[in-house]
């Protein structure tokens, strides 16, 4: 069946970016905006706006009930959940089919089974996928010791429910490992409503890689290459680039065959992830977890694949049919960045920092895409996440894209709000990123340091 009709349940730049998607091949768009949101770009832009609660979340953004009832009010027949927020709810995937609408995305069995990082072990180890050496279910901190002893240190806490760096406590001893489990526990209940926790061992010198994939549904699975997304603040990504410029071919084509084997052998449809470290000394990789959803990063896949993700997320919902691209479809050319435009502080702690823009002079030219629902006196919510657009650059090589990067960063004016963009540059800048020497570590160890002693001076 033809989607005709489609709920946007999200907000921002990739609220827009799925209107416009839809635009594009003949659908038509409902915006589903908090209050905070009625006058945003993307509501602008859609087709429709619904408003379906005040600005909390909770109480619009997180309501899957209320989200479902605007799609069927509204006359949607499929259902797009974004990123974040429910985009990995398996309750909202159900409700959706029961209420006869489409959900672009994976089953919610699907998501079940990938969203508990336990279970996704489980099934990576099933198809032969490599994993990082580590434990089941832990009941408590004297249990984790003692795993930790079999291991080996130094090891990292991991949440079975969830990721982005909830719950994670790394631990050189004993002591580091019994003072740290209980406040991870905590944070992944608080977080994911789940404190179940595992360890692993902690990989020193890593990379972390992910592969973006797309599958039908029956067993065919395709991948667009692979990003690197090493640069991470508290685990956090910041920076994302495609190809990892630090693989090795062979184990470039290793990688890809692993995330297709794992996710063909489930039946995987739609858009997602595999995540893996790369142990730079021992030159090998390791699974990490599945996101059953589109990534904040994936458009520096498309920039080097020249393929529309968000496209085609809604042909494969839609018809549920064969993927309209083939394996031989998708080549990969050149070198594309990402850096994350964050509404922060670096200087009072990277606190949020919520506010109207006053200024507004984004780059362009050959090379240079921004993904951003911001403009010259939109206000930035204090409600949601505080990422304010995604600026993303394209060149003949990695060389070549980082010196744009540089260039665009240096020519990107925001006033009004205090935001990253001097850490970004001071990152783009530095002699250890220009040279494609560092690890997951890097920016907290090398740069954060100089950076933050910079005003002390």
């Amino acid at each position: 069946m033809a989607i005709t009709r489609l709920l946007v349940a999200n907000r921002g730049e990739i609220a827009l970016r799925i209107v416009r998607a839809a635009r594009q091949q003949g659908i038509e768009s409902v915006l589903a905006a908090s209050a905070a949101d009625r006058d945003s770009l993307a509501a602008r832009e859609a087709d429709r706006v619904v408003v379906i609660g005040p600005p909390p979340a909770r109480r619009s953004y997180l309501d899957a009930k209320l989200i479902v009832h605007a799609a069927k009010a509204t006359g949607c027949d499929a259902l797009h959940p974004g990123y974040g927020f429910l985009s990995e709810r398996a309750h909202l995937a159900r409700l959706c089919d029961e209420e006869g609408i489409i959900f672009v995305g994976p089953r919610a069995e699907t998501i079940d089974a990938v969203g508990d990082k336990l279970a996704a072990r489980r099934l990576a180890a099933a198809a032969g996928v490599p994993m990082v050496p580590g434990t089941a279910a832990l009941a408590d901190a004297e249990a984790a010791v003692a795993a930790a002893e079999t291991l080996g240190y130094p090891v990292v806490t991991s949440a079975s429910a969830g990721g982005g760096g909830r719950g994670m406590v790394v631990a050189f001893d004993a002591a580091q490992l019994t003072a740290g489990f209980t406040q991870a526990s905590a944070e992944a209940q608080e977080a994911f409503g789940d404190g179940t926790l595992f360890l692993e061992r902690y990989i020193q010198t890593a990379r972390h890689v992910e592969v973006q994939t797309l599958g039908d549904g029956r067993g065919t699975v395709i991948q667009f290459g692979e990003r690197d997304c090493s640069i991470q603040r508290r685990y956090q990504k910041m920076v994302e680039e495609s190809p990892a410029a630090i693989l090795p071919e062979d184990l470039r084509q290793a990688l890809h065959a692993a995330a297709v084997a794992l996710l063909a052998g489930i039946g995987y449809r739609n858009a997602g992830t595999v995540e893996f470290l790369y142990d730079v000394e021992r030159r090998c990789f390791y699974f990490i977890e599945v996101n059953a959803r589109i990534q904040v990063e994936h458009p520096v896949s498309e920039m080097v694949t020249g393929r529309d993700l968000i496209g085609l997320q809604l042909a494969i919902a839609g018809d549920g049919a064969a993927l309209p691209v083939t394996q031989r479809d998708v080549v990969v050319a050149g070198h594309a960045i990402e850096v994350r435009v964050i509404a922060e502080d670096p200087d009072r702690g990277f606190a949020p920092s919520p506010g109207r823009i006053t200024r507004w002079r984004p780059p362009s030219g050959p090379g240079i895409r921004l993904d951003t629902a911001m403009h010259e006196g939109a206000v930035v919510s204090p409600f949601y996440d505080s990422m304010i657009a995604k600026l993303i650059v394209h060149g003949a090589d990695r060389a070549d894209a980082v010196a744009r990067l540089g260039d665009a960063l240096a020519a990107f004016e925001i006033g009004g709000i205090p935001t990253n963009l001097s850490l970004l540059r001071a990152i783009a800048c530095h002699p250890d990123f220009v040279a494609n020497r560092f690890d997951t570590r890097w920016l907290e160890r090398t740069v954060l340091p100089v950076y933050s002693a910079r005003k002390v001076s």
